[in-house]
Parts: structure tokens; sequence; C-alpha cells
């Protein structure tokens, strides 16, 4: 059984997911806004500020689905904590080129991409769109 990420953002699912597909070589499998969901029994019109907004996005990232949303006034934006997405890669250039990438305007760099004594290189930080990642270099489970 396949696990998949859900996130949730303030106001730039799109371009996060755009771009993480872009990044990441994915496929962008839908983006649904608030403006083009059916009215639901119970629930009152959606407010004009959040029309735009994304209710549902998926992209897949080979076999991976990261999905997401955009807060609204009912459910508003908290922030992600506790968590990270993890890119892991057996090939340095390529941890390099996604950190790279990731760093771009990023909120914060918790560890530049480095070599350490379980990785050939990891970073961890979080990016523009407040998305914790963690770049591992390495095998995934190393024996031990």
């Amino acid at each position: 059984m396949p696990l998949n990420t859900y996130l949730s953002f303030d106001g730039d699912c799109r371009q996060a997911l755009e771009s993480y597909a872009e990044l990441l070589g994915g496929t962008v499998m839908g983006m649904m806004t608030f403006g083009e969901m059916p009215p639901q029994e119970g629930c009152g019109e959606m407010p004009a500020s959040v029309k735009d907004r994304i209710m549902h996005g998926c992209v897949e990232i080979g076999g991976h689905l990261l999905m997401g949303t955009d807060a609204t006034p009912d459910h508003p934006y908290r922030g992600i904590t506790g968590s990270y997405i993890t890119f892991q890669t057996a090939d340095v250039a390529e941890s390099e080129r996604v950190f790279a990438a990731l760093s771009q305007d990023a909120r914060r760099t918790e560890m530049p991409l480095q070599q350490t004594f379980w990785a050939k290189r990891y970073g961890s930080l979080v990016d523009r769109h407040g998305v914790p990642w963690m770049v591992n270099c390495s095998d995934p489970c190393p024996e031990g």
C-alpha cells in the first residue's frame, strides 16, 4: 500500500505543487479551486477571497502522489510542523541540484547540504512555500 503526502498551504498551493512537479520530473494530475467546487449541502457560499485558492491539487512524482490544499477562513493555515518531505537519491549531483533549487528564497536553511557520517550529502531547509525538506544522498536505510 503506497503512502502519499498531503500538504496545506497559505494561498500558494498551485505555485508550490507546479514547481515541485517541474523540479522533480513529475506530472500535474489536477488542480481544482474552491470556486470550481460544486455546491455542498450544509455549506454556505464560499467567500470571494478564497475562490481562486486550490481546494485540491495533485502531482505524481515517480509513483508518489504529492497533494495539497490552500487554507480558508474555516480552516486557517497553521504551517507544517513535525514532519519533512524527504528527497532521497544516490546521485551527489542530483542532491546538489535539488537542494539548490529548494533553497531559492527559502524561509530557513536548517543544515546546509554537506557530507555527513551517514550520507554523501545531507541538508534540510524550509522552502519558500513553508514546506520542510530533507535532501539525503545515500542508501535510504543503511544497515547497522
